[in-house]
């Protein structure tokens, strides 16, 4: 039985380069070397260096301990932090919701 492999869109990818490139940069910013980044990660520098090239396959654990070597780990709180779709359908539901009490206390 053959491993499932995921499909990754073309945007994703993208946003997974800049995110290797963005983190390549800030290791670069702090003079650490791949082996000191790998070591203190916990990974292999072949890893880290999947990571810094954007890799879909690489685990987010792997990115998670990558940022916490470089002192960066709270920006994984960023991920999903503006969630400005959800929040316009959790609006409208609960405009909707309200509509609907509303109109059942107007018939009664």
């Amino acid at each position: 039985m053959g491993r499932k492999q995921t499909v990754i869109l073309p945007s994703v990818v993208n946003i997974l380069n800049q995110m290797g490139k963005q983190i390549k940069l800030a290791r670069l910013r702090r003079h650490l070397s791949t082996e000191l980044v790998a070591e203190r990660a916990g990974i292999s520098r072949a890893t880290l260096w999947q990571v810094e090239n954007g890799s879909p396959s690489v685990a987010i654990g792997s990115y998670a301990a990558i940022l916490t070597a470089l002192g960066l780990q709270k920006d994984l709180l960023l991920v999903a932090k503006d969630d400005v779709l959800g929040r316009t359908y959790q609006d409208l539901n609960l405009l909707s919701a309200s509509n609907n009490r509303k109109a059942k206390a107007a018939e009664t």
